[in-house]
């Protein structure tokens, strides 16, 4: 009679549990497993990246752009340790996700053996599930724990394998396990409803902060804004939740976001907060009434004082509320703010249609508006292309995702490649600034192997160019700051793709266009200007005061500013 070794025994479960890629890189310690991953290869494929980082991010970029079990896997000792900041993206960003590390043998175990390291200690605080597997029997039961977990606490699983174990045969001892997860229904307590209901109807200037909790819901919560007359506010992570044009959208919040919202948040005497834990509370209103929504009730007043809180599911308890709430006639508010907004369009479209050179990024952004299709898949990098992203890209029903809470460096390029293989008839955008890009780039190399078409938009400054401002605003001269990049759409060429260096306004939107119909994975290589600093929406004075002193700073070291004489 046939008998499954340990590693056969994974990857069929895996299989079971609807698992199609894993990302990562074979080596010594993991040899065992990707054997059988070698023999499955029909029905799960194995993603070669070029560092563990990247497919850490990609398994965590899948896991938020589908809902499903983004999986990874890495040798010990320093592959493992590479999947680290990867595992902490998905962690912070509540992505499930599966982690499949080597480990020395285990009667090597405990002697400083070559590439040991503790990994039970190394993953304890970035995992929901955390497991070293000791024996061929423990592994089915452990692996379905491990998945189970991930998806039920919207967390990394990691399991931790020693290079012999796979190799045993599972015996019939071995104990057999449910290898599916089951969902509830999860609803706030009638009375906190009821009093939720009574503040919602005594509001006179409500507003709606809404996150990454409340996607998938548009249709009920523009019902729910529209019932009491209250504009919505998104946070980064919501971006995408609603259009960005939509007549009750005023926006981002906070450094990167408008006006119109801060200003909203500054007179509201009603704050409802679904789906988020936004951190930034000093963009929050002080003296309003505040409810908030969210699935897990750990959350809940977590920030700010909440007057009540809604455990539940966001689209079920928008909709009971939207039913048994009256319907607030005075758009006084809801209409102020709406002027506002239009006024802030006509100031960014100003921006957008500026063709002077060094091109300005926010015209960039209106060419990538033009070229980008409205189910397109948009991996934002970090750093000030956040900001150019979330304040001039107007999203409709194109996926939007991005480092939220860890905002690491690198993401870019590893999202678009999960976007890619997640929604392989959808175009992908990957938008990183040259900071970020090039952290990442050598899985450029991978999109292009794999025949992964996309389109890699680099904002390309020199410069580390947010923490410029960052120490400009502090009232610093910069320091540290300057890169020295290559020409990357020669890089993309080197690669097998194809490149496009654009340095000047008129070859912007047709070097765009035709990166779209290659069959290619491309680079867009764009020459921005360093200067054009990503000036919040509403500035404060202190920021202004630190601006001042940073340009004086620069003139004196410059010797442009004269001392005058004694």
């Amino acid at each position: 009679m046939f008998k499954q070794t340990a590693g056969e025994k994974l990857i069929e479960q895996l299989i079971e549990w609807g698992v199609d890629h894993i990302y990562g890189m074979p080596g010594d310690s993991i040899n065992s497993i990707i054997e059988p991953l070698r023999k499955a290869k029909d029905k799960i494929k194995f993603i070669q990246v070029r560092h563990e980082e990247a497919g850490a991010l990609a398994a965590a970029a899948y896991a938020k752009l589908t809902g499903k079990l983004g999986v990874c896997t890495a040798i010990a000792g320093p592959g493992a340790i590479h999947l680290l900041n990867g595992l902490y993206d998905a962690k912070l960003d509540k992505a499930p996700v599966l982690a499949i590390t080597g480990q020395v043998e285990t009667d090597l175990m405990g002697t400083d053996y070559f590439q040991e390291v503790n990994l039970d200690r190394l993953f304890d605080d970035v995992a929901v599930y955390n497991q070293r597997i000791m024996s061929a029997e423990q592994l089915p039961a452990v692996v379905n724990q491990a998945i189970r977990t991930a998806y039920a606490k919207k967390g990394v699983a990691v399991l931790t394998i020693p290079d012999d174990i796979p190799r045993f045969e599972v015996g019939k001892e071995a104990r057999i396990t449910t290898n599916f997860t089951v969902k509830q229904e999860l609803a706030p307590q009638k009375d906190d409803l009821n009093k939720a209901k009574v503040l919602i109807e005594q509001a006179e200037r409500p507003v709606i902060l809404a996150g990454n909790g409340v996607h998938g819901e548009r249709e009920t919560l523009l019902a729910f804004a529209e019932k009491i007359g209250a504009p919505v506010v998104l946070t980064l992570p919501g971006k995408g939740v609603i259009p960005d044009k939509h007549p009750y959208c005023l926006g981002g919040l906070g450094l990167i976001g408008t006006k119109p919202s801060y200003e909203a948040m500054q007179e509201a005497d009603f704050l409802l907060m679904i789906g988020t834990s936004f951190p930034f509370t000093g963009f929050l209103p002080e003296h309003a009434k505040t409810i908030q929504i969210d699935i897990d009730p750990t959350q809940i007043g977590k920030r700010v004082p909440v007057d009540v809180g809604l455990a539940g599911d966001a689209g079920a308890t928008l909709r009971w509320l939207t039913e048994q709430i009256s319907r607030k006639e005075d758009r006084e508010f809801l209409e102020k703010n709406q002027e506002r907004m239009n006024k802030w369009w006509e100031k960014l479209e100003k921006q957008e249609a500026d063709e002077s050179e060094p091109i300005k990024p926010q015209h960039l952004v209106r060419a990538l508006q033009q070229v980008a299709p409205d189910d397109a898949v948009m991996s934002v990098d970090v750093g000030n292309v956040t900001v150019w992203m979330a304040r001039h890209f107007h999203m409709t029903n194109q996926s939007f995702v991005i480092s939220s809470w860890l905002a690491t460096l690198g993401c870019g390029l590893p999202g678009a490649i999960a976007g890619k293989i997640a929604f392989p008839d959808r175009q992908v955008f990957a938008v990183c600034g040259d900071g970020g890009f090039g952290m990442m780039m050598a899985d450029f190399v991978t999109a292009v192997k794999y025949d992964l078409p996309m389109v890699v938009v680099v904002m390309n400054n020199h410069k580390i160019a947010m923490i410029k401002f960052e120490q400009e605003v502090m009232g610093n001269a910069e320091f540290g700051t300057d890169l020295h990049n290559p020409d990357f759409s020669k890089y993309a060429d080197a690669c097998g793709g194809v490149g496009y260096r654009v340095e000047r306004s008129e070859d912007l939107l047709p070097s765009l266009q035709k990166a779209v119909l290659q069959n290619k994975p491309c680079i867009v290589d764009v020459v921005i200007d360093v200067e054009e600093a990503p000036m919040p929406g509403k500035i404060q004075f202190s920021q202004a005061v630190g601006y001042t002193k940073h340009m004086v700073k620069e003139l004196f070291q410059e010797g442009k500013l004269d001392l005058p004489p004694l």
